[in-house]
């Protein structure tokens, strides 16, 4: 049974989601449809290429991945199809697609040229419907759009690494459910240009000196419970997707705050590493 993923930022109050369900479900007779998000913020790209960056793999090869974030067509922003590490991404060019592949590079990206099909006032995603309903069918890629061979890229949100390779100059570009944030900064690429030094990390007017591979790490569990630093403690970490993350141990964004609001962080505020 074909596997469809949705990620939209159309929340759920509305009626999108189930009209988009119901649509595939009216395609397909047979279709398993799994939510990865429909709580992206608003055409945030950043945020649905990073949640969905890290999630797609989790499901089985050939899945098919409708992107609903920022998906009206104009002429800047036309749609894609692309075929990449056994997967399929449906969605608009507007960026989400690039930093998905940033590290493998797709086997096929089409520009889907079939929306003459469809009536103006069109569905939501009825194009993408149809697109996806076809790869389920067996259908090749080359029927639905023309080969392309880039995408556009949004090179704003890309970790800059000075001449002398001794700082990092990332962006915050996820805040998660616990108030943590996430940034553009790999440990691939910290650990490339760290080699071995001393790091400080600043974040506006907070600082970390150590980078942990996980939050109890970061907890001296020798010491008796009543006197250990845990609750309310800073902590810089490389999550679960090996991104660098600054973090509140335990904390509750709705009572004693979070990583996001202590540090007074938001989507796109600047932190630098330094390595000494």
């Amino acid at each position: 049974m074909p596997i469809i993923t949705l990620t939209t930022d159309f929340g759920l109050k509305d009626h999108s989601v189930a009209a988009v369900k119901g649509a595939l479900l009216c395609e397909l007779e047979q279709v398993h449809i799994e939510d990865i998000s429909h709580e992206i913020s608003p055409f945030n790209y950043t945020e649905a290429a990073y949640i969905i960056k890290n999630a797609y793999h989790n499901f089985p090869k050939n899945s098919i991945h409708i992107i609903g974030v920022d998906s009206e067509l104009t002429p800047e922003n036309k749609h894609l199809a692309i075929f990449l590490d056994g997967h399929y991404f449906i969605c608009a060019d507007n960026g989400i697609l690039s930093l998905i592949s940033s590290e493998i590079k797709p086997d096929k990206i089409v520009e889907i040229n079939i929306h003459d099909n469809f009536e103006r006032k069109s569905k939501i995603l009825d194009v993408f419907i149809s697109v996806a309903a076809h790869i389920c069918r067996g259908g090749d890629l080359d029927v639905i759009g023309r080969t392309m061979t880039h995408m556009n890229e949004l090179t704003h949100v890309k970790p800059i690494v000075n001449q002398l390779e001794d700082q990092i100059i990332g962006h915050i570009i996820y805040i998660d459910n616990f108030g943590n944030v996430v940034s553009n900064i790999s440990k691939r690429l910290f650990k490339s240009v760290a080699k071995g030094r001393q790091v400080l990390i600043s974040a506006r007017s907070t600082q970390f000196k150590n980078v942990y591979s996980n939050y109890s790490e970061a907890i001296n569990f020798n010491v008796p419970k009543e006197n250990r630093e845990m609750e309310g403690k800073k902590i810089a970490l490389f999550n679960s997707s090996d991104f660098l993350e600054l973090a509140i141990y335990k904390s509750n964004p709705l009572s004693v705050g979070c990583a996001s609001s202590l540090f007074g962080l938001k989507y796109l505020d600047t932190l630098t590493v330094k390595f000494l």
